[in-house]
Formats: C-alpha cells, structure tokens, sequence
C-alpha cells in the first residue's frame, strides 16, 4: 500500500495509529490527532488536571488523596482529566467516575505500562502517539492542574505549564502540588537556587504554583482562583 492510500484509508476509518510514515508525511497524522482531541474536549465543559505517578499502587496514600481530590472537584461542577493509565491517573478518575462527575483520559500509546484504565468515560478516551500534542489538550483544556507524586513525566506537565503562564504563552490558572514531603526539597532548590544563587527566575514566579498536604486544601485553592478572578473556561 503507497503512502498516499494508508493516509487515506486511516483516514476515512479515522483510525489515525495505523498511519506508519515517516517525515513530511507526518504531519498528516500529527494534524489528525490535534482534530479529533480539539473535537472531543471542546464538548467537555470546565476541567481539572490531575497528574502523577502511573507506578501508584492503590493502597498509597497519594492514590487516595488524588482519588479524594475529583470526588471534590466534581461535587463543584468540574470534571476531571488524567493521563488515561494506572496510578494516579487511575485515581483521579476512579474519584470522578464514583462521584458521578465527567472522567475524561488522555492515554499515550507506550511500549510498556501505559494502558487506559477502566474509569473513563467511553465517549471520553483519547488516544495519542505525540507527547506533545497530548500536553497541548492539556494546556489548552484545562482550568487548573493538581499535581501528585510522579516521575519525569509529571514533571514535565508540571514545568511546561509553568513556562507557559511565566512567559505569558496561554493565560495564568492554578497549578497545585499535592505532598510537600514529596515537594519540597525540589521546590526549595528552586528557591535557593534557581531563584536566589543563579537568579534564574523571578521572585513572583514562586507565586506560580502552591504546595498542600490535603486534597481539601488543593481544590480549595482552585475554587478560590476562580471565585477571585470570575474566570471563565480556556475555550
């Protein structure tokens, strides 16, 4: 099968992962995901990102605390987005499933434990192969982040979206890390260091983000942004 009829047949299927091409003929299957996620989360109303480790076991105290977190966020109206896998994703949507709120994932197509687990609404899964394109629909359908324990992954989300809003790139919202057992010694080298010894960032920047314990306390503190600012939904 040429180029030309894979693209094609994907396509008119819209099965955009069984596109295997290579260079200029990637944007075509780079174009199809960015449409099917605009199509898709345009529909979903104001909600929340919540971000963490896939390798949380369900009995660890953060599972629960992400899990306890959606339950809040949907008890006001916000549905709620995770990577679409296990561990905290899991949680997070395991928490606004149960509480009858919107569960919407946002799965990776991964060699190893990346699977979509079995909370998200079915009209609500989306696939991806980019990292990029997925951190867009984050970015760009998301009211607030709460960030849990996590690997390279969750810091990545975490310090994009802090680029974003530092550089005046898309509009500022509530980035919240849940832990500050976990947090802490991460966000006090940046203080001391990044800020303080290189002057790599800015004294406000520190106001970018806020540290809590409780999962009371992180959605507390995205009702209070909105209640303060009347903001309304990024689209």
């Amino acid at each position: 099968m040429t180029n030309d009829e894979q693209i094609r047949n994907a396509f008119e299927n819209k099965d955009w992962h069984e596109i295997k091409v290579t260079d200029s003929w990637q944007i075509f299957k780079i174009m199809a995901e960015f449409v099917d996620g605009f199509e898709k989360l345009a529909k979903i109303g104001p909600c929340v990102s919540i971000f963490g480790s896939a390798r949380t076991n369900s009995d660890s105290k953060y599972y629960k605390l992400a899990e306890e977190c959606a339950r809040l966020l949907t008890e006001r109206g916000y549905g709620v987005i995770s990577g679409g896998g296990p561990g905290i994703m899991e949680a997070a949507n395991k928490g606004a499933f149960e509480a009858g709120g919107k569960s919407v994932g946002l799965n990776i197509e991964l060699p190893f434990e990346q699977f979509n687990n079995k909370f998200i609404d079915r009209d609500k899964l989306l696939s991806f192969d980019y990292f990029f394109i997925r951190k867009v629909m984050f970015m760009k359908y998301s009211q607030g982040f709460i960030v849990l324990p996590g690997g390279f992954g969750t810091m990545d989300e975490m310090f994009e979206a802090l680029t974003l809003i530092q550089t005046g790139k898309i509009a500022r919202f509530p980035i919240v890390l849940v832990g500050t057992e976990y947090w802490g010694g991460l966000m006090e080298w940046v203080k001391t260091h990044m800020l303080s010894v290189e002057k790599n960032i800015s004294e406000e920047d520190l106001n970018l983000y806020r540290m809590v314990d409780t999962a009371e306390e992180a959605a507390e503190h995205i009702f209070r942004f909105y209640d303060k600012y009347v903001l309304k939904p990024n689209f």
